[in-house]
């Protein structure tokens, strides 16, 4: 605890890359359903959170053999932005919106996202 290190601990992933046996969704109709929830706008993160949660496909890559993303480029869903440099613009954008509300705040003036973007 009082070593500078960040420590080894992680989660790992499972190192079989096959199917589970209890899984009855195929490869079709898992891209149907991520066809259907990227045209309601979600992300690629957010299209895997619900994949797990509600449906209980812990890696799309075992069932389809590809990520996500590249299923969404392959039919032209993709976003347009990377979700990271999204995420990255609207964190700079709330910066400069709490500096405008507030002109002494000296930490949010000389953060590291607001001197990049």
């Amino acid at each position: 605890m009082l070593a500078p290190g960040k420590g080894l601990s992680q989660s790992a992933l499972p190192c079989r890359c096959s199917v589970p046996t209890w899984l009855k969704l195929t490869s079709v109709d898992l891209k149907e359903q991520i066809y259907k929830l990227a045209k309601k706008g979600l992300t690629p993160s957010q299209i895997g959170v619900i994949l797990r949660d509600s449906h209980g496909v812990a890696q799309v890559c075992f069932v389809i053999g590809s990520r996500i993303l590249r299923i969404l480029k392959s039919k032209g869903l993709a976003p347009d932005l990377p979700e990271d440099l999204y995420h990255l613009i609207k964190k700079a954008v709330a910066v400069r919106k709490h500096l405008e509300r507030n002109r002494k705040d000296k930490d949010a003036k000389f953060c590291q996202i607001h001197r990049l973007a």
